[in-house]
C-alpha cells in the first residue's frame, strides 16, 4: 500500500476514460489527452462514463501504480463545466473526499453513503 503526502500534485481527467486500460493505456491517456508527463510524480485520476469507478495512475520513482475503486451503489461526484481543459488540478484533501464518496459541492457525504 502506498501513502500520499499533501505535496503530491493531483490531476483529474474531466472526460470519462475506458477503464479497461491499465498501465500502458493510462500512460498514453496522460501523454496524449492530458499533455502531462506520467513520470512526473503526480497522481492522475480517471473515471468511467457511469462514474461508479475511479482508477489512478501514479509514478513513485521506481515504477507505476494503478489502483481502482468500484462503488457498490451510487456514483462519484465528478467536476463538470470545465470547458477548455481536459484536466483539473485537485487538492489532496478534495481527493480524499472524492475517494470516500463525498459530494464535492457540499463537502458532505451523499445520502446513500454509510460508513
Amino acid at each position: 500500500m502506498f501513502g500520499l503526502s499533501n505535496s503530491i500534485r493531483v490531476y483529474l481527467a474531466v472526460e470519462p476514460v475506458d477503464l479497461r486500460k491499465s498501465f500502458n493505456g493510462l500512460h498514453g491517456v496522460v501523454l496524449d489527452r492530458l499533455n502531462e508527463d506520467p513520470c512526473s510524480g503526480a497522481l492522475y485520476v480517471f473515471t468511467n462514463r457511469r462514474r461508479n469507478r475511479i482508477k489512478t495512475l501514479y509514478w513513485d520513482g521506481t515504477g507505476m501504480w494503478v489502483a481502482i475503486k468500484r462503488l457498490e451503489k451510487g456514483c462519484f461526484s465528478w467536476p463538470k463545466g470545465v470547458a477548455a481543459k481536459e484536466t483539473l488540478a485537485f487538492a489532496s484533501e478534495a481527493l480524499a473526499l472524492l475517494f470516500y464518496c463525498a459530494d464535492l459541492k457540499q463537502g458532505a457525504f451523499k445520502p446513500w453513503y454509510q460508513r
